[in-house]
């Protein structure tokens, strides 16, 4: 399959996921998350999702832990959601880019603030 098709439907379910998690999903040991990317195999078996979570660590595990036992809801909303002839499996890695982008920032401010004035 070529990849501008498969950009396509990435994104398609990243959107799709995104809005099932916000108005479908009430589990209480989800906090603040973000499906950031999405990529699925080239025989749109598997798709790995990539989640940001906003939080400290206990709150990212607990997160991804009620976005696991979701799994085969969220299975089964994003195939009638998506008109595909396979719903992929769904597979939740976090993602900390966030995070480390802000990491960055604040080194940056560091420096920037120990500079003397120019």
């Amino acid at each position: 399959m070529k990849r501008q098709r498969l950009d396509k439907i990435d994104r398609l379910i990243q959107r799709e996921l995104a809005r099932i998690v916000r108005e479908d999903l009430k589990d209480p040991r989800l906090g603040f998350v973000t499906i950031t990317r999405v990529e699925t195999t080239a025989d749109l078996n598997y798709a790995k999702v990539h989640v940001g979570c906003i939080g400290d660590r206990h709150q990212a595990k607990q997160s991804l832990l009620a976005l696991e036992s979701a799994k085969r809801f969220l299975r089964g909303e994003l195939g009638e959601a998506v008109d595909l002839r396979h719903t992929p499996e769904l597979q939740f890695v976090e993602d900390r880019s966030a995070e480390k982008a802000i990491a960055v920032t604040h080194l940056i401010d560091e420096v920037v603030k120990e500079r003397p004035g120019e």
